[in-house]
C-alpha cells in the first residue's frame, strides 16, 4: 500500500515538472537547443537557390570614347597583317594585303597630295618617289595620313577635297619601290609640312598601337597627342637622318618589309 501511494506521488511530480526520456524540452536542468527544423514553433525557411546565369555569349560593350574623333582601319574589307616594329628604320608600317583592297580615308579631312603617277626608278631611287601612286589626307585632328604604293587613286581626288572616315581613296598595289614585293600599303602617321620635305609625310609617328586600336573596336583612339609630342620634341621641319639620299637598288633583297 506504501508503496503503491509512493508511485502515485512519483507519477503526479513527472506530470508537474513534464518528465521525459532524452531529448526532452528539459535534459540535465538545460534547455534543449533548437533544430533547424523549427524556430519558434515556425518551419525555417529555405536559402533561396542562387539565380542561374543567363546563357548566350556574352555582349561586347563598345570602348569609352577618348577623343572627340572616329577613326576605321585603313583599309578595307581584306586580310591583314603588319609589324609592330620600325621598318627600315622608319616609324611606318607596311600593311600586307591583297593587290586591289580597298584603301580608306582613317578619318574625317581634306586631300592634302595626289601623285596619280609612279615616278620611282631603280637607277635614281629618288626618295620623294619612293612611295609610288600616294596620296596624303589632312585629318581634322590635324595628323596627316600617307597611303603609298597604290595600284589606282580614286577618281576625282584632288587637293582640298573633302572626304569621310571610311571612304575608299584608292586600291593596295605595289608601285614605287615595292615593285619587287607583295601588294601593301605604306601608311605613315605625321604632321603638315612642304612638300619638299618629303621625309617628314613618309612617317614620323610609330602608327601600329593606333592601327591595332581601330581593328579591333576602339575607334577613337587618337594618334594627335602622340605627334604632338614628336613634333614638339623633333621640331616642325626637321632634317632627314635616315634613306636620305638614293642608294642602289638590289633587288634579289627586295623582300617583304623592306620597303621605304
Amino acid at each position: 500500500m506504501r508503496a503503491a501511494k509512493l508511485a502515485v506521488i512519483a507519477g503526479a511530480g513527472c506530470l508537474a515538472v513534464a518528465c521525459s526520456g532524452p531529448g526532452s524540452a528539459t535534459s540535465a536542468g538545460k534547455p534543449a537547443p533548437e533544430t533547424s527544423a523549427t524556430v519558434s514553433g515556425t518551419p525555417a525557411a529555405k536559402p533561396p537557390r542562387p539565380a542561374k546565369p543567363a546563357g548566350g555569349r556574352p555582349v561586347r560593350m563598345l570602348p569609352p570614347r577618348v577623343s572627340p574623333y572616329d577613326y576605321v582601319f585603313p583599309i578595307k574589307g581584306c586580310r591583314t597583317t603588319y609589324a609592330h616594329k620600325l621598318l627600315a628604320g622608319l616609324p611606318k608600317s607596311t600593311i600586307w594585303a591583297g593587290k586591289g583592297c580597298l584603301f580608306v580615308s582613317p578619318v574625317d579631312g581634306r586631300i592634302r597630295e595626289v601623285n596619280r603617277q609612279d615616278r620611282w626608278r631603280p637607277a635614281t631611287d629618288r626618295g620623294p618617289d619612293r612611295e609610288g601612286r600616294f596620296l596624303t589626307i589632312a585629318g581634322q585632328d590635324g595628323v596627316v595620313y600617307l597611303g603609298g604604293h597604290l595600284d589606282k587613286i580614286m577618281p576625282g581626288l584632288k587637293p582640298g577635297v573633302s572626304v569621310k572616315a571610311g571612304q575608299p581613296l584608292g586600291s593596295v598595289g605595289n608601285s614605287g619601290n615595292a615593285r619587287n614585293t607583295a601588294s601593301n600599303l605604306y601608311f605613315a602617321i605625321s604632321w603638315p609640312a612642304p612638300p619638299k620635305y618629303w621625309w617628314i609625310r613618309r612617317g614620323m609617328v610609330e602608327p601600329w598601337t593606333f592601327l591595332d586600336a581601330w581593328y579591333d573596336g576602339n575607334r577613337t583612339l587618337s594618334p594627335k597627342p602622340a605627334t604632338l609630342a614628336v613634333l614638339q620634341r623633333a621640331g616642325k621641319l626637321p632634317k632627314c637622318t635616315v634613306l636620305c639620299v638614293p642608294k642602289p637598288v638590289d633587288k634579289s633583297a627586295d623582300t617583304p618589309g623592306t620597303t621605304a
